[in-house]
């Protein structure tokens, strides 16, 4: 019998990518868009002629086709420079060799040590926390509590991440979850696709039909001219379809793979592995301590606060890495545990996160590639063109899977709408088309391809699991597949029929 072919890592899928866009540079037309940028009490406007100053007036952004309300940016809901229509030129190429594709994942780091160092705290964080031995215990008390109740743990876990997705963006803070929910579901019978796609594809899902997210419908929506609330009711629908599509789903795999656990994908594609948090005991009824439960307070309170900071104090990454380091430093003190040791978990911890956070900055290397050999813009621009002068239910669909195809090159939501929807916006208004269905085509189209796009959060999130791309690719194609459907059957119902 033949040995199985084996699929590449997470990190050598990146640098392969990496080297794709770097022969692109040599082949594909540079060219980039003019750029505005708003400053306090000034316009920069950024061309191939040098930094010209403008006033910060509303004539200003019509002279130049930005069809945006000045107070979208004095409020601060338009942050990016954004892309101006019809600015277009061509750009000397500089076409990304050798040393470039070599530097490329470190400044991909530089660019995303912010990301990195939280991942690396969470993992000093959990080290320290193990060490207590609580979860363990808690872990223990809930899967004999949820015995014969499972599915629960699917559909409550699932629509949580989705509507955090969909109401804040919830994206990067889900890496924080993983050590606490994966012991769970092995816990519960199911094999380590079950979290991953709970937590990844959940709030993936909540993005792809965002309502209230800041970072990509309020963005687009005030990027494409349009109040944010227009399309709300049907994007409520949208999210009530795919969300309950999504958890049935993974129910159904997670039927199959109880009654039978030899018909797991993981097992099938990756053999057995060694999940990085592993499954607990269950057989034995563990009596937990005072010391125990307070632990256990402290670490739901971490991710309690977690969400309140996120969501009503607005931070980031910066409070987001401090509370989690004041959690553990707690925790350490609830435990007593001796200061070298406590260095040592942390080291340890982090450590063990490591190739997580390489991967997410080597994922930033692909996007530097392709804007410093000046083909971000040039793969918008000649996708523009193409679908110009369609008929509304063609030009929809179109849009759709162009921005399927940009999701590969742009994984940022907040970048991919500063800078497409000035140029796409436009198009629609030419054929009698409310900008609210390019919106809604710009949420479906990322929030589909993002489920598997190596430049995103898909293979740091299944770095956390020990799951290979491969493994991942098969498992999500089908409902891929069923979510173009929708999105595309419910675009066309939007744009033909009201």
């Amino acid at each position: 019998m033949a040995p199985k072919r084996s699929f590449p890592a997470p990190l050598t899928v990146i640098m392969i990518v990496i080297i794709l866009a770097a022969i692109a540079t040599w082949f594909v037309p540079p060219g980039s868009y003019n750029r505005l940028s708003f400053e306090q009490d000034h316009f920069t406007l950024v061309s191939n002629n040098g930094n010209i100053s403008l006033p910060a007036t509303q004539h200003t952004l019509d002279s130049i086709h930005i069809n945006i309300t000045l107070e979208k940016f004095q409020h601060g809901d338009i942050r990016k420079p954004v892309a101006v229509p019809g600015s277009y030129h061509s750009e000397p190429r500089n076409g990304q060799g050798l040393l470039s594709v070599l530097q490329a994942p470190f400044k991909g780091m530089y660019d995303t040590v912010d990301i990195i160092l939280f991942i690396l705290i969470i993992g000093g964080f959990i080290s320290i926390f193990y060490e207590s031995g609580a979860l363990e215990k808690g872990i223990s008390r809930l899967a004999i509590k949820m015995k014969g109740k499972e599915t629960s743990l699917i559909i409550i876990f699932t629509f949580l991440f989705a509507l955090g997705g969909s109401s804040f963006g919830m994206a990067e803070e889900t890496l924080a979850f993983y050590p606490l929910l994966v012991p769970i579901f092995l816990a519960a019978g199911y094999d380590l696709l079950m979290p991953v796609s709970v937590i990844f594809l959940g709030s993936n899902i909540g993005t792809m039909v965002a309502v209230t997210c800041p970072f990509s419908v309020i963005i687009a929506s005030n990027a494409a001219g349009i109040n944010w609330t227009v399309g709300t009711s049907g994007r409520i629908i949208m999210f009530i379809i795919c969300v309950g599509i999504t958890i049935t789903y993974l129910l159904r795999y997670g039927k199959k793979i109880k009654r039978d656990p030899s018909a797991s994908m993981v097992l099938k594609y990756d053999g057995p592995i060694t999940p990085r948090f592993a499954a607990i005991d269950t057989s034995v009824n563990i009596t937990m301590s005072k010391r125990d439960i307070l632990v256990l307070i402290l670490f739901a309170a971490t991710f309690v606060m977690l969400v309140y900071g996120v969501v009503v104090l607005g931070w980031w990454l910066l409070e987001m890495s401090a509370l989690f380091f004041a959690s553990s430093i707690m925790l350490a003190i609830i435990i007593r545990m001796n200061e070298k040791i406590f260095v040592e978990k942390i080291i340890k911890g982090a450590e063990s996160l490591l190739s997580v956070a390489f991967i997410v900055g080597l994922a930033r290397g692909v996007t530097i590639i392709l804007n410093d050999g000046h083909i971000s813009d040039s793969i918008l621009y000649q996708a523009s063109h193409l679908v110009e002068g369609m008929s509304p239910g063609l030009f929809i669909i179109s849009i759709l899977v162009l921005f399927l195809v940009l999701s590969i090159f742009i994984s940022s939501s907040s970048g991919m709408a500063v800078l497409t929807m000035p140029i796409i916006a436009p198009l629609g208004i030419m054929i009698g088309m409310g900008n609210q269905h390019i919106v809604n085509a710009y949420l479906f189209g990322m929030g589909i391809m993002n489920i598997i796009t190596p430049t995103g959060l898909a293979l740091p999130s299944l770095a956390m699991v020990n799951v290979s791309y491969k493994t991942w690719i098969k498992f999500m194609l089908p409902l891929m597949i069923i979510l173009f459907i929708i999105s595309a059957i419910y675009l066309l119902i939007s744009v033909l029929f009201t």
